[in-house]
Formats: structure tokens, C-alpha cells, sequence
């Protein structure tokens, strides 16, 4: 199973940024109040999506795909708008320097079909503070997909609470510890004697989850830009815990233990022609759970039969490029994200893949279309394998 100058301000993009780059300020409804520049901006995307195998969901879930020995129904049909979103943002000249607003929401809460906050932030002479992307990832290494999930291997390119200082290229932040890069799994069952029909039988019952989380994630990032070349080189320190003492039902060789997480991502991006742009990048760390892009595994460590916390190594990569054809561009991409599980006491998804090609266009401004298929892939620590082919196309639509 394993195979190993821009298009409309979107080449040098993944999928998010994509959307992001497609209801830029340029496209925005801008007005004045007072000293005050405020712009309201968004777009309508209609996806419409055919799967030819099992149904994959409103975005790639890899964990969707059947595995080659499992039943299941093929031809699946999906039609929604839910990656539409709406943005305000403002710029007020304060002691010296903007100070910068951002709202934003799309419509992929709960799944799909319910508001969901994207962005939500300010930012001052080089500090910023609220939910944005993740410092981790430098939108560099990132084809355009039309599929929200995108490519992977790298950094995530997602959003979460976070203060963090700019300064020239440069970024360090600290960031909310439980949402990307995941909490420790450290849920404990126990057994319990219970009555029934006069006999006393064993229970197995949920008891609790001993995960701790007492320091924000560390992030730090550097992006530069070398004539046709740009390249970005961040990394992730945190540190992961668990705690038992004291809960009720604990196994009896729980205690606590901690363990380092960290990461370090490489991106790069090349026009190697005025038609042509390269982009790759690639992710490794241990403990790094969602931190990596669509991870098999998003527990960043478990808790041994010893009663240790052990970290899950990470590695992934992605490798893409972009041709400019007509009115837009031809873009494919390879993906893959494992996690290693060969000398852990734990089974699940060990590799995911994903290959996109599409060509996305735009007829006039504020208006983009495309077209897109998709191969997915999984594989499991036990061997066992599955693929599976998407058909996608787009109407996206800019204020």
C-alpha cells in the first residue's frame, strides 16, 4: 500500500490557507470609524464530494477508511457548504503601532453544520495573544487541496489559544497544552463486584484518567525568504504528565511520571520557473500527538504496564508542486504521517497517506473553481492495510 510566483495569491498555501488567502484583505468590504480601519470579509464554498469507497467524511478522516478484510458499502455521495466562513478584523494606530483584531468562523463546529470560532486574537507592537495558527507551522511547505484536511506530515495547520512575540522573522510562543498536541493517555478501568440474579459477578468500569497538563507548550519559529526561495525551521518543547496519587481505583502500580515532548518541522518552498513552484517539508519529535498533521496516533504517550509514561515517536513529510496551466494551476502533493508503535504496548493506526491532484481555477476576481481526486491510505501496528479514492469539486465565492 505504501508509495512513498503563486496562482491567485494561493500556491505557496495549503487547503487553509488557501480559503485564508482567497478572502484576504484585498477582498474584503473595508470602511473607516474614526481612526479605525475595519474590514468584514468571507466566502461561500459549496464541496461537493463523490467517494468511491467508503464514505471518508466532510473532510479526509483517514480513521474512515475500511481496511482491505472488512465489509462495508462503496459510492458515497456529500454535498455541503460547511468550510464557508465569515472574518472582521480592525487596525487602530496606538502609541506607535497597530494594534490588530481578528474574528473569524466557519461552519465546521460539531463536525459540520454548527459555527465554530477560528480566530480570535489581538496583536501589538509584536505581541499577540488569543487563538490563531499555531507558531508551529510556517505555511510554506503546503500544497492547495479543494479538501479542508489538506496535506500532512508537517505541522499542524490549525488554530489554538496562545501569547506570543514577533520580531522580525523571528517568533516564540507559549501555547494551550491539551488541544493540538493532545493529553497523555492515562484513562484507567477497574473492576467492581456487583449483584445479579442472587450472583456476585465482576464488572470492568470506567475509573478515571490521571492525564495532567501544568505547563504551556513552547513553540519558536523562524521564516525567511531568499530570492525565489523560501524556507521556515520551528520546534515544540512540552512536557507531558500523569498523576495518580490520590484517585480512587488507580491500578495499584500507578503513581506519576513525566515525560519531554518535542518537535522540530523544516519547510521550503522554490519558484524554480515563473510557471513552476516546489514545495516540501518534513516533521519528527516524540510526544508530539496532533502537533503532527493528521497523526495516526493523537495521544502523545501512554502509560506502560509498569506504570511509565512513554512518549509516542513522530515522523512525517509532504512533497508538492504547482504548475501554472490557463487560469490556474495544476497542483499535486504526497503525504504521509506514522507514528512509531513497533516497541509499544499499544495498538492502533501507525501511517496515514494521502496523494491529491487537482487543478483549481479562477474565472474573475473573487471567484475560484475546481476539481480534485484523492487517494488515501492507512495502515495499522498489526499490518493490516486499506486505501480508498475521492472525487472532489469546488464553487468558492469572495467578499
Amino acid at each position: 500500500m505504501t508509495i512513498q510566483n503563486r496562482f491567485k495569491q494561493t500556491a505557496i498555501f495549503s487547503a487553509s490557507a488557501l480559503a485564508l488567502a482567497v478572502a484576504s484583505a484585498s477582498h474584503a468590504v473595508d470602511f473607516e470609524v474614526g481612526d479605525t480601519t475595519a474590514s468584514v470579509y468571507g466566502y461561500a464554498k459549496l464541496d461537493m464530494i463523490y467517494d468511491v469507497d467508503a464514505e471518508l467524511g466532510n473532510s479526509l478522516v483517514h480513521e474512515n477508511i475500511r481496511l482491505d478484510d472488512a465489509d462495508g458499502s462503496d459510492g458515497h455521495t456529500t454535498l455541503h457548504a460547511y468550510q464557508s466562513r465569515i472574518g472582521f478584523k480592525t487596525s487602530t494606530p496606538v502609541a506607535g503601532s497597530d494594534l490588530v483584531t481578528q474574528i473569524e468562523g466557519d461552519f465546521y463546529g460539531s463536525g459540520g453544520g454548527e459555527l465554530r470560532l477560528r480566530h480570535a486574537f489581538g496583536s501589538w507592537n509584536g505581541i499577540l495573544a488569543g487563538q490563531t495558527w499555531t507558531n508551529l507551522y510556517g505555511f510554506v511547505a503546503g500544497t492547495p487541496t479543494i479538501d479542508f484536511t489538506g496535506t500532512h506530515g508537517t505541522g499542524n495547520q490549525a488554530r489554538q489559544a496562545q501569547l506570543r512575540y514577533t520580531t522580525g522573522n523571528f517568533a516564540v510562543s507559549l501555547e494551550e497544552p491539551d488541544a493540538l498536541g493532545g493529553v497523555v493517555d492515562a484513562d484507567y478501568n477497574f473492576v467492581r463486584d456487583v449483584e445479579f440474579n442472587d450472583t456476585v459477578i465482576a464488572e470492568e468500569v470506567a475509573g478515571g484518567d490521571a492525564a495532567k497538563s501544568k505547563l504551556p507548550d513552547l513553540i519558536a519559529r523562524y521564516t525567511d525568504t531568499s530570492g525565489p526561495f523560501k524556507y521556515s525551521a520551528s520546534g515544540v518543547l512540552r512536557q507531558l504528565e500523569y498523576d495518580a496519587d490520590g484517585q480512587a481505583n488507580a491500578p495499584a502500580n500507578w503513581s506519576d511520571d513525566t515525560a519531554t515532548g518535542w518537535g522540530i518541522t523544516l519547510e521550503a518552498a522554490m519558484d524554480v520557473t515563473e510557471a513552476l513552484t516546489l514545495r516540501g517539508g518534513v516533521i519528527h519529535g516524540e510526544g508530539l500527538g496532533d502537533y503532527q498533521n493528521v497523526s495516526p496516533m493523537p495521544s502523545p504517550a501512554y502509560v506502560n504496564s509498569d506504570g511509565e509514561l512513554e512518549a509516542i515517536e513522530a515522523t512525517g513529510g509532504t512533497f508538492g508542486a504547482s504548475l501554472k496551466a490557463g487560469p490556474g494551476a495544476i497542483n499535486a502533493a504526497y503525504s504521509i504521517s506514522t507514528v512509531d508503535l513497533d516497541d509499544e504496548e499499544i495498538d492502533g493506526n501507525d501511517t496515514f497517506e494521502t496523494v491529491h491532484l487537482n487543478y483549481i481555477w479562477s474565472p474573475a476576481e473573487r471567484i475560484s473553481y475546481g476539481i480534485e481526486t484523492s487517494w488515501v491510505g492507512r495502515e495499522t501496528s498489526g499490518g493490516d492495510e486499506g486505501d480508498a479514492m475521492r472525487i472532489q469539486g469546488m464553487a468558492m465565492y469572495s467578499f
